[in-house]
């Protein structure tokens, strides 16, 4: 079992991940001082009969109470936590249970919290034990912090709430004692330690990362597939075009489509080798040349001409979320904030607003608005595919439709569309509706939390409008090969219509295609050769609902990107993103 040190400073979006993937814990020894030291701050200040926030005093608009003795100051913590767990929804899955109790682990050993550090030990053996509070989804305004979703934790540390150990859902106390760890008895200031924090947004924020660094790759395979079942032109792929405009992501997502297409007999096919799927080719007597499906125009659609500049501001998108989850992670997001002076106990308790959401609301908000752009886009190319007025020659809706009776892949584009649609109507930021909470003491809140649920959320749609892209140009691929071979007519019907004077000269010409190779690039063809063994081409109208079922289980994961990588090696992002 992998253990991870943490140390309040260093800790990574990749670590996070080890952590939901089973990794365990330890404390930093200097992290241990920290928390000791802090702790000593408050105790002082409650010895002296100081006034202190939350800790000598009541919450929110309760502020200006003062508590009459320590006692009574000790209940308040725990009251604190059973009048807070009150969410409601779904539970949190697994993942980000542990990505949220790591996150505020590494945030309470920075010694500013107060925090005692046998009760800081006792969060770290749950986490390790897989004591891992049940905790409702919704609940969080984002200011102060995840304070619902946080009490939920916290209610398991002091032997209440419900948590899930060895798979079961069971009380807390009995989740604590099958686990043998003693519940806390929490001091001064440790309930307001447990549960001021952004905890919850974080983890939503760094697992939405982890899986968008694979769809961006995903994205850039679809997009490369569609280039060969088009037919389109690399022209507009130039490392120097991109240069020129110096965005890294735009740069990664050129490279890595140059590189996904390399070797292909279809991209950039010469426009006279390119029959009609259902017509062959023509004589044009006027422009004195041989025409087939592809137009005679230099560039293609936007959807497939400009996939780096789209594709990449997504990818630069996720660089920018990733530098704003990774200070997120090593910060201090406490109320009251402890400042130490020494190891004696002197120094300050100030409260400020770091447990304010909004840093990480508003990078959510900008993943939010990316990944509508990343299936928009995805959708608009697989639309051209399937319509015979932009396929560039392919029949319509990807079939061979002899009789007019088949619909082939018409309604696969109805479902992408019906996702696109859904994800476009959930892109509106949570971010900008503030509700003031606490008798408008705390009355500008971020609403990160439910930013990160939506985003999270959205992520099995975008997966989803990318494999059905995957699975629809699969098909135009193989429509493409079988009219350059002539295996998709199987006879030269089509020279029929063609003027006696000019039937000679192009059934020579269909020849001459016919003895060429038209093959797939290396990548593109082991991302094909896996879709056909889950998929079988369609020659005609069949059930789909199977083949949509085996093409998103082959979507899961990183089972493609995998497939690709092994032919052309890593694709870029925009730099390394440490969850990828």
């Amino acid at each position: 079992m992998k253990i991870i040190e943490l140390d309040g400073h260093s800790l990574t979006c990749a670590q996070v991940i080890e952590i939901c993937r089973g990794a365990e814990i330890t404390l930093s020894p200097e992290a241990e001082k920290a928390v000791t030291r802090a702790a000593r701050v408050v105790s002082k200040k409650v010895a002296d009969g100081e006034v202190v926030y939350g800790v000598t005093t009541g919450f929110g608009n309760n502020a200006d109470k003062l508590l009459p003795d320590p006692e009574k100051a000790r209940m308040l913590q725990r009251n604190l936590l059973i009048t807070h767990a009150v969410g409601v929804g779904k539970p949190l899955d697994e993942t980000i249970v542990r990505a949220l109790m790591a996150i505020r682990i590494n945030t309470l050993i920075q010694g500013h919290s107060g925090i005692r550090l046998t009760t800081v030990r006792k969060l770290a053996q749950m986490l390790n034990a897989g004591v891992l509070p049940w905790i409702p989804e919704k609940g969080s305004v984002g200011a102060s912090g995840d304070l619902a979703p946080l009490s939920h934790m916290a209610m398991v540390l002091i032997g209440g709430g419900q948590a899930y150990y060895k798979g079961k859902l069971i009380p807390g106390a009995q989740a604590m004692k099958a686990a043998g760890i003693e519940p806390v008895n929490l001091a001064h200031k440790e309930g307001l330690a447990l549960n001021n924090g952004t905890a919850l947004m974080l983890a939503y924020g760094v697992l939405t990362l982890h899986h968008m660094g694979n769809m961006v790759k995903l994205a850039d395979i679809a997009a490369a597939m569609t280039m060969e079942g088009l037919a389109g032109r690399a022209d507009a792929l130039r490392a120097e075009i991109h240069e020129l405009r110096h965005h890294p992501g735009q740069m990664a997502t050129a490279e890595n489509l140059r590189r996904l297409v390399k070797g292909s007999d279809l991209v950039d096919i010469p426009y006279e080798e390119i029959p009609k799927s259902l017509g062959g080719w023509t004589w044009n007597r006027e422009m004195d040349r041989i025409e087939g499906g592809k137009a005679f125009k230099p560039q293609d659609s936007y959807c497939v001409r400009c996939v780096p500049q789209v594709h990449g501001a997504v990818k630069d998108t996720l660089q920018h979320v990733q530098q704003v989850m990774t200070r997120e992670m090593n910060a201090v997001t406490d109320n009251p904030i402890v400042l130490p002076r020494g190891d004696e106990g002197e120094g300050d308790v100030i409260s400020a607003g770091n447990f304010h959401g909004m840093p990480l609301a508003l990078a959510l908000s900008f993943l939010k608005t990316a990944i509508p752009t990343l299936a928009s886009i995805s959708e608009r190319r697989a639309n051209k595919l399937v319509d015979p007025a932009t396929s560039d020659g392919l029949p319509p809706f990807l079939v061979r439709n002899d009789d007019n009776t088949d619909s082939g892949f018409m309604i696969v584009q109805y479902t992408s569309a019906s996702l696109v649609n859904d994800l476009a109507s959930r892109a509106m930021p949570a971010s900008v509706y503030s509700i003031p909470t606490s008798a408008n003491q705390e009355d500008h809140v971020s609403m990160g939390a439910t930013e990160g649920r939506h985003v999270y959320a959205m992520l099995d749609d975008l997966r989803r409008v990318l494999a059905l892209e995957i699975y629809t140009a699969g098909q135009a691929i193989d429509i493409r090969t079988k009219t350059l071979d002539g295996t998709f007519w199987g006879h030269d019907d089509w020279l029929n219509d063609v003027p006696e004077t000019d039937r000679k000269r192009l059934k020579t010409h269909a020849d001459e295609v016919r003895a060429r190779a038209h093959k797939s690039s290396p990548a593109v063809a082991a991302v094909m050769a896996a879709l056909r063994e889950n998929v079988d081409y369609m020659d005609t109208d069949r059930e789909m609902a199977p083949d949509i079922t085996a093409v998103l289980e082959l979507s899961k994961g990183s089972k493609l990107v995998e497939i690709a990588e092994q032919v052309i090696g890593p694709l870029a992002l925009a730099s390394p993103l440490g969850a990828d």
